[in-house]
């Protein structure tokens, strides 16, 4: 993505009984797409407030997570027991995953502008960026994030709890020093990234021994530990007779990978029109039913990003292949899933391909 005109920072939100089923085969943590839809939610709201403000991409910073879950080797989800019903009998009990989340959220912002009005997202004029932040962030305290409710920020000193907004220099040495300042104010915390590229690399690891490996399976296989013996360096026996065991697809150092929901995929090759589909959300637009595309991603400390592109994410439609998911432009240098010293290829990889569904 180009750089953002300016950024609006919505520090330390604390959030209660986010969603923390992301998807089918996800949990642990809101899905990007949620953020992505509170985005184009508060930008309405916005604009109904008469703020002129159009938000292009969000980067999530965690800062804390609990999951509301039993402790143990298995766990399972805390539920919540509803009341009885109408005739007295006792209700179902619906599965939930709930967890409460500290979390920074950043928005690429842009100025609506009318033509012949002077641009107000500009450097010098402060004021008026801070009381649209403040606009923004009293706007998003009534909202759902992730379907959890936003409560009040405590005060702390040495943190910065209130809503800002900043201008991104045109110059890219200008704003790689703006973006080190501000990174330092989202620590300690870890920014979900996107790293499709894992997951090529998993599959032509699969591959090796398994020709007819498909995508969801270097998926599901990158998802787990795989714990095999490791041979010593010199692939002599231990002493001891002892053998060491690991997943040599996660080596020290490899970062903390994650399987995550990136976005849909279309079932149908044509959407139905508006008004066709019962009982559909709103009958004054065509619908699509869509199933969940998945990627992986990884949590890294802000500190490690060089660049605001790195921790954004924005949204991105191909009609033709009826695809709606989210993309991230944070690049790296992934150590080779061999757990080797070399480098592994991907010259033949379309980053396209980079995601399944099921």
């Amino acid at each position: 993505m180009t750089q953002p005109q300016a950024i609006l920072v919505l520090p330390h939100l604390r959030i209660q009984n986010a969603n923390a089923i992301a998807s089918p085969l996800t949990h642990g943590f809101p899905s990007i797409t949620a953020f992505i839809g509170l985005m184009w939610a508060l930008e309405r709201k916005l604009a109904q407030a008469g703020v002129p403000l159009r938000f292009q991409a969000v980067g999530v910073v965690c800062h804390h997570h609990q999951e509301q879950v039993t402790q143990g080797y298995v766990r399972s989800f805390n539920l919540t027991r509803n009341p009885v019903d109408k005739d007295g009998s006792t209700a179902a009990i619906v599965e939930e995953g709930r967890m409460h989340l500290q979390i920074t959220l950043v928005l690429a912002v842009s100025e609506k502008r009318k033509p012949g009005t002077p641009a107000a997202l500009v450097q010098g004029n402060d004021a008026q960026q801070a009381d649209w932040a403040q606009i923004a962030g009293d706007t998003l305290a009534g909202m759902r994030v992730a379907g959890g409710s936003v409560l009040p920020s405590r005060p702390v000193p040495g943190k910065r709890v209130r809503p800002w907004m900043a201008i991104v220099p045109d110059d890219p040495e200008a704003a790689a020093a703006e973006f080190r300042q501000w990174r330092r104010q989202w620590l300690p915390g870890f920014a979900l990234v996107g790293r499709d590229e894992l997951l090529a690399q998993r599959l032509q690891h699969l591959r090796t021994t398994q020709p007819d490996a498909t995508l969801l399976d270097a998926w599901l296989h990158a998802a787990r530990f795989n714990h095999q013996p490791l041979p010593s360096a010199d692939c002599s026996p231990a002493p001891d007779g002892k053998v060491a065991w690991g997943d040599p697809l996660r080596p020290k150092g490899s970062g903390w990978v994650v399987p995550i929901p990136v976005g849909y995929a279309a079932l149908a090759p044509q959407a139905h029109p508006a008004g066709t589909v019962r009982n559909a959300r709103d009958a004054n637009v065509p619908l699509r039913f869509v199933e969940s595309v998945y990627s992986l991603g990884e949590w890294v400390s802000p500190h490690r990003l060089h660049s605001l592109t790195e921790l954004l994410w924005q949204a991105e439609t191909d009609e033709a292949q009826g695809l709606y998911r989210c993309c991230n432009g944070y690049r790296s240098s992934p150590l080779p899933c061999d757990g080797s010293n070399g480098t592994a290829t991907s010259a033949d990889w379309d980053g396209a391909d980079a995601y399944d569904y099921t």
